[in-house]
């Protein structure tokens, strides 16, 4: 039996992973979940909100399940994502975005893989404080153009990383019957960082017969609204990844709705692209579809594409004869509860 990392976070994490489970029971999946505490409430009782048991156990089983942490803006500990991809060398974060019949959209033909990279960029996490000694020496390093009382962060971008997580597009396109690649970057303006990377790309690129193009990222966006069917698999930076997954999330019905998986060469996490969603922990309502989409993800990781095949056509289905939807699918004022939609995938499967 498989041993696998769970962690349920904080804030609605708990409910949507107990949803997920018992989707995950419901397909014949079974696994041995060690459970490991993480977050807000970890870090007051045990001083860190990822303390070292955590990443034990996710060295031991090379697999973990998460749901939602809270991240502080502005202040507090660093996010405990950023804090997993970069100790366990999860390059690779990618999110699906695929339309769902039945949800009322702009559109109906949206089919997007985007490959983030995951540990490099400016969420490196490279930053100093303003008035710091080392913004004084960076401002003299600058020449004039770094004003000594500026906060600065820096964005690491290297000739390896670009290339693995470009490598893994290509890959993924080629074994899942996709026919495009777009790398997507601001190399027109970054032309050293954002310039490598696109760079890479386009050698990577000319090593493959599967099509290929490039645009930069704002281009992207507009297009990404306005026609979002013309792309099949994005290739990009880590914090243009973060931006362009939501947005796409936004076009398929919302961040319920958007899984992730997080892929190295010796772990991989599988978490919701959601937040932990505090103003509504507790009440019952929260939409469990990312985490258990997420789920799915994961299965396929161990070989278990058929189970994962189940369940994501059981989540079309619901969805799509729009009887029991979570709030935020439907405008109906008696909108299921997290239990009831989960019921309704159980009885689906």
């Amino acid at each position: 039996m498989t041993t696998i990392t769970l962690i349920e976070g904080d804030g609605i994490g708990p409910e949507i992973c107990d949803a997920t489970l018992r989707v995950l029971t419901a397909v014949g999946f079974e696994a041995d979940w060690d459970v490991q505490p993480a977050g807000a409430a970890v870090l007051e009782a045990e001083g860190s909100p990822l303390p070292q048991r955590v990443l034990d156990s996710i060295a031991a089983t090379g697999l973990a399940l998460k749901g939602p942490v809270t991240t502080p803006v502005g202040t507090g500990f660093r996010s405990i994502n950023v804090c997993l991809r970069q100790t366990f060398d999860l390059y690779a974060n990618i999110r699906p975005c695929r339309s769902f019949p039945g949800l009322a959209l702009p559109f109906s033909d949206v089919d997007v893989v985007i490959f983030r990279e995951n540990t490099e960029d400016l969420y490196a996490g490279i930053e100093f404080a303003a008035g710091s000694a080392d913004v004084a020496h960076l401002a003299e390093l600058a020449g004039g153009k770094l004003p000594s009382e500026a906060a600065v962060s820096l964005k690491p971008i290297t000739e390896a990383g670009s290339r693995r997580i470009v490598t893994a597009a290509f890959d993924y396109a080629r074994d899942n019957g996709r026919h495009k690649v777009t790398a997507v970057h601001k190399a027109n303006i970054m032309k050293e960082t954002d310039g490598l990377f696109l760079r890479v790309a386009r050698e990577v690129a000319a090593e493959r017969d599967i099509a290929f193009d490039e645009l930069i990222v704002d281009a992207a966006c507009m297009k990404l609204v306005t026609a979002p069917s013309s792309f099949d698999v994005i290739v990009t930076e880590n914090l243009y990844g973060d931006i362009l997954s939501d947005l796409c999330a936004g076009l398929i019905g919302g961040l319920g709705l958007a899984a992730g998986a997080n892929i190295g060469e010796a772990a991989a996490v599988f978490e919701a692209v959601h937040g932990s969603a505090p103003d509504i922990a507790g009440k019952g309502i929260a939409n469990p579809t990312a985490l258990i989409l997420s789920a799915a993800l994961m299965l396929r990781h161990v070989g278990e594409a058929g189970k994962a095949a189940r369940i994501e056509s059981a989540v079309a289905r619901v969805i799509a004869e729009g009887r029991v939807l979570t709030a935020d699918l439907t405008d109906n004022a008696s909108a299921a509860s997290t239990r009831e939609y989960t019921d309704a995938l159980v009885a689906a499967l």
